[in-house]
């Protein structure tokens, strides 16, 4: 049996391996490659690669990428390997492919700026992201032979950033964009903070080498900050403060120390919230992310809510599947020890995103059925349609901390308050194993770990049938603490049966792991206290006093199947993934390793979950 396996995998390796190389052949053979650096108003000009078609019996669209992460391989002579993922099917309907390097990155002139705000009221050589697209297209219909007049955008993570930016040009050629996990907001809830905790980890894995500066255009940027310690909660503890991070990282990384001088939601990050433009948005609207997305969730969700808000006139849609970041372009059956149990990823490439396209951009088929939001539910594996997000047919309905550690749909007349001792100097790991990186396979890690710690606190209800989610979930603690300021993590979780295993040949990470009895993390979010009334203003506790903090956790779209159990944990540390609280009222940023103290942190009666739940169909 296990020749055959091995047999088999050898084929299927041998077909994958020949599929791709026909493709790159027939790409390679098929397409003309153009490098150009395009003029902006103000007189920088930007590096853009093209990909042509040899193929003149139609017009052609465009596909546009504006990145910060290179349009390599230069040279017009080397090729980037759309062959090696779904685009291919873009290729062989001759879309010309359009990749650029953004203002001040790479081979493009100028001064980069991180997340740069959008100006709407732009005059004369003003320039933001937004006009630099606006620039770019106008280039592109104007000078490139044989195209049909029709831009679309699209782009991933920081590149999501941009095709959200590049919807907002108001060029008349613009038809169609797709914003992917894109930053939207890196104080509320992506990437580098959520309710103003800071995500240490991401921001200095990411910031020694993106932050680098270059004044001028050049195709290397080198290596970054290189850690001898390869276990990053180790590496963390011991770097002990957000001060000495910063004396690591050095002086000339500029937005990690605008970072810093920015601790609270002032105008400054105000101005960076992508969400500000989307208004008389022009193209239609495909947003795309994942469920499990540790980088950018947050913004997917939140950007396509503002524009329904915003831009009422604009087609507006919605596509979220359980992914972790890109994966909607890659193999997409499972996360990590949870399985999906069908490539979710192929089904949205050949039934949304392509279609999406495909008619808004060349009028091929018919995307009347595309459905303003298509969202993917685990644990039942299903996607579901909906003619709104979050959709109409759901009720609210509170879940209660009640005696030993249960939830229930009331509140009891039996106080049941809990406590803890949150220790700054063994916070609560984020996952179990030890790693160098932050792995994007813990959004749906088992939390038995976590569980079985004296400083999480662990509330649990049985499942009589099944039960859906599907929306924003809030937190809404009574809480007092004996200090002025503390953190509260809240996971939700799904509590798989003990006798519950996958069916043999089902996709997953590869090992055999335990999936009995297996606490599979839904969603987890992280509020920094101080912020409870206010992210412009924060607030101290007043010690011991019962307190109300009440936040919002990114939308779940998940069913508890009847027989499992519904978990919430509740934690005031998830380290080193956000960064440590002092516990005490100050600036974290410059806090001293002498300000980390210890905080008792009482959960009381009251406390309780809204869950948006979808009423049986």
């Amino acid at each position: 049996m296990k020749k055959l396996i091995i047999v088999t995998f050898t084929l299927l390796q041998f077909v994958f391996g020949f599929s791709q190389n026909a493709d790159s052949i027939w790409f390679v053979n098929n397409y003309s490659k153009k490098e150009v650096y395009i003029p902006m108003r103000d007189g920088v000009k930007l590096f853009t690669s093209f990909y042509i078609p040899k193929n003149n019996t139609e017009k052609h669209p465009f596909l546009l990428t504006r990145t910060p992460y290179s349009c390599a391989p230069y040279g017009e002579n080397n090729f980037t390997p759309v062959w090696n993922n779904y685009k291919i099917a873009y290729a062989k309907e001759n879309y010309i492919f359009v990749i650029q390097d953004v203002r001040g990155r790479y081979m493009s002139e100028g001064e980069f700026m991180d997340v740069r705000p959008f100006n709407a009221n732009k005059k004369g050589k003003q320039i933001d992201e937004a006009s630099d697209s606006y620039d770019a297209i106008d280039w592109m219909v104007k000078n490139i032979a044989g195209n049909n007049g029709r831009v679309g955008v699209t782009g991933t993570s920081y590149p999501g950033f941009y095709s959200t930016q590049a919807a907002l040009s108001g060029h008349p050629a613009l038809k169609a964009a797709s914003p992917q996990a894109p930053v939207t907001d890196w104080f509320i809830g992506d990437d580098f903070h959520h309710n103003g905790a800071f995500f240490q980890m991401d921001a200095f894995n990411f910031y020694p080498v993106f932050g680098k500066p270059h004044p001028k255009p050049t195709k290397n940027y080198g290596t970054g900050f290189v850690k001898t310690n390869k276990d990053n909660y180790d590496f963390f503890l011991k770097a002990g403060t957000l001060k000495n991070l910063s004396q690591m990282i050095g002086d000339s990384i500029q937005f990690w120390h605008q970072m810093m001088a920015h601790p609270n939601y002032d105008e400054w990050w105000q101005a960076r919230n992508a969400r500000v433009g989307m208004y008389n948005v022009k193209p239609a609207m495909l947003w795309v992310g994942g469920v499990f997305d540790a980088e950018d969730c947050w913004g997917a969700w939140n950007s396509y809510k503002a524009t329904e808000k915003q831009s009422l006139q604009t087609n507006n849609k919605i596509v979220m599947g359980p992914w972790y970041h890109g994966q909607w372009s890659r193999e997409g059956s499972y996360l990590g020890n949870v399985s999906f149990e069908s490539n979710t990823s192929e089904y949205f490439q050949k039934n949304i995103e392509i279609p999406f396209f495909q008619y808004h951009l060349k009028g091929k088929g018919d995307v009347s059925q595309l459905a303003e939001a298509t969202i993917f539910f685990t644990g039942e594996n299903n996607w579901k349609t909906f003619d709104q997000w979050p959709a109409k047919n759901i009720s609210i309905k509170k879940l209660f901390t009640g005696i030993n550690h249960k939830l229930i749909f009331y509140q009891e007349d039996t106080i049941a308050n809990y406590l803890y001792v949150s220790d700054p100097t063994k916070p609560v790991p984020y996952t179990e194993d030890v790693h160098d990186r932050r792995t994007r396979e813990y959004m749906t890690d088992d939390q038995r770990f976590a569980s079985r710690r004296p400083d999480v606190l662990t509330f649990t209800m049985n499942i009589q049938e099944d039960l859906t989610i599907a929306g924003p979930v809030i937190a809404n603690l009574l809480t007092s603490i004996s200090t002025t300021d503390a953190d509260f993590v809240i996971k939700l979780i799904d509590v798989f049966p003990e006798n519950f295993s996958y069916n043999s040949g089902t996709l997953s990470n590869g090992s055999a792991y335990p999936m009995g009895g297996y606490q599979m993390l839904v969603r987890g979010e992280i509020m920094r206290g101080k912020y409870r009334n206010s992210f412009t203003t924060p607030e101290a506790f007043i010690p011991n006093q019962p307190t109300r903090v009440k936040f919002e956790l990114p939308d779940v779209a998940h069913t508890f199947k009847k027989g499992h159990q519904l978990m919430i944990q509740i934690q005031s540390s998830w380290f080193p993934l956000a960064d440590r609280n002092p516990q005490q009222f100050l600036n974290i940023y410059t806090a001293e390793e002498k300000d980390f103290v210890p905080a008792i942190i009482h959960i009381l009666s009251g406390t309780n979950f809204e869950l948006p739940i979808l009423k049986n169909e």
